[in-house]
């Protein structure tokens, strides 16, 4: 007998429609029994929350990480999290970053309300305990599990707005599979080693700035002094951007502000390859983020600015070397 316990957070697969519009009241027990849960498998339930995934602070991210933690308590298996897909990639990658234990936390959502005519919230659940139940996944870290499919946090995306298969992972592919009550391994990807985050502190800010065909530097100078530590470079292509972002890239870095480079492409590495573009960021001192979205690599630099204060780039480097 497995036990896995679950923790409801919000999100479409527990709202419904009201004259307002949709609004998350479904609590995890009322989750659980419109699921078909998988035998064998003893399921707990907790709540925490209401808020629409859209509307988290990170000081709730964290609140919400340090929580799902306290879940993998003595004698279970894993833990599921039901989320709001508007966020969730970013909530299970910081929680996939300190996670230090080899049985999983499995995010899960949906893409239709509770009271849909046909929610695909439920199945989606089954599979989500079926996996963090499964041995298959251990030792895999934090998963988002989606349509079937089960996505190493680090890498995953909301793809789609609004049809079922809401994620993936471009350029990863799923590591498990759903087939009927198996979980079939299909990847095993190398994980970096857990970060020491103190998940009661706050956060560093970190500001991701968009690149665009003219674009100039107002937006980075005004993200350091509404006080961001570090910066995020949503660049061009493979991690190109407008000459004056470069420019202000070398001063930023030069005067202590790191800035990682991830790209506006959905797919595809960030590589210092033009010699004006992103070469000129390397040379400055930017760091490449390899395919991370903009998003994982903000929480990514947060944490490292919080772990490192006086050396993130070391925390970076290790982390993305792997």
């Amino acid at each position: 007998m497995h036990r896995v316990h679950l923790l409801a957070t919000g999100g479409t697969i527990a709202s419904r429609q009201g004259p307002d519009g949709l609004a998350a009241i479904t609590p995890a027990a009322e989750l659980l029994a419109a699921a078909d849960a998988p035998a064998g498998v003893t399921v707990t339930t907790s709540d925490h929350g209401t808020v629409a995934s859209f509307a988290l602070t990170t000081a709730d991210l964290r609140e919400l990480v340090a929580v799902a933690r306290s879940c993998l308590g003595d004698g279970v298996d894993g833990v599921v999290v039901t989320h709001g897909t508007d966020t969730l990639e970013e909530s299970a990658h910081l929680a996939d970053l300190v996670h230090d234990d080899p049985r999983p936390i499995v995010f899960t959502g949906a893409q239709r309300p509770f009271d849909s005519p046909a929610p695909d919230g439920p199945a989606n659940l089954a599979d989500a305990l079926r996996v963090a139940a499964a041995p298959a996944a251990r030792d895999l870290g934090v998963l988002v599990c989606f349509d079937g499919l089960a996505f190493a946090a680090r890498g995953v995306r909301k793809v789609d707005t609004l049809r079922s298969g809401a994620f993936g992972a471009p350029g990863r592919g799923p590591v498990l599979r759903l087939a009927g009550e198996a979980v079939r391994p299909l990847s095993r990807p190398a994980r970096p080693a857990p970060l020491p985050l103190d998940l009661h502190a706050e956060l560093p800010r970190v500001d991701v700035v968009a690149c665009h065909l003219g674009a100039d530097a107002a937006l980075l100078h005004a993200a350091v002094a509404a006080g961001a530590a570090g910066l995020v470079l949503q660049a061009l292509g493979a991690g190109n951007v407008p000459p004056a972002v470069a420019e202000a890239t070398e001063d930023l870095v030069a005067g202590g502000i790191p800035v990682l480079v991830c790209s506006r492409v959905p797919s595809g590495p960030v590589a210092p390859i033009y010699a004006a573009g992103g070469a000129r960021l390397a040379r400055g001192g930017a760091v490449f983020a390899g395919d991370l979205s903009p998003w994982q690599g903000r929480l990514l630099l947060a944490a490292a600015l919080a772990v490192a204060p006086d050396d993130p780039l070391r925390v970076l480097a290790q982390h993305l070397a792997v």
